[in-house]
């Protein structure tokens, strides 16, 4: 069976990516692979196992096209009302906070965030599925 063992995102400023996905999501730097002509940061936190890999391109400065092909990422917390503040009060920019009852009950908890690049991540409540 396949294990999930990361997401890869290409960014334009390592520094700034490392401390938004810090900031944001308490990931750590795990490991870091430098080349000449790319580098690689992989990014975790001890709630799991799986990484955000960060790569840069040495020497590109124009911004990615993101395309419509791309979702986002998802994270689960706790409480997502708190992180929705503590977001706010970092100064990161969430979305509002959206309870998704398709059927008159809510499935769903979450807000949007953007990451410097403008890579979409979507911050869930725990419930259910999201755990």
């Amino acid at each position: 069976m396949a294990k999930a063992i990361h997401s890869m995102i290409r960014v334009l400023d390592l520094d700034r990516s490392i401390d938004f996905y810090k900031t944001a999501f308490g990931l750590d730097v795990a490991d870091k692979l430098d080349f000449e002509n790319f580098a690689l940061v992989y990014l975790r936190n001890p709630e799991a196992d799986f990484e955000v890999e960060l790569t840069l391109n040495k020497g590109r400065t124009d911004p990615y096209d993101l395309g419509d092909g791309y979702g986002h990422l998802a994270v689960c917390v706790d409480d997502v009302a708190s992180e929705h503040e503590r977001l706010t009060s970092a100064g990161l920019q969430p979305r509002k906070i959206v309870d998704f009852a398709p059927g008159g009950e809510v499935i769903a908890r979450f807000f949007f965030i953007q990451d410097p690049d403008g890579y979409e991540i979507e911050v869930l409540q725990r419930h259910g599925r999201n755990q």
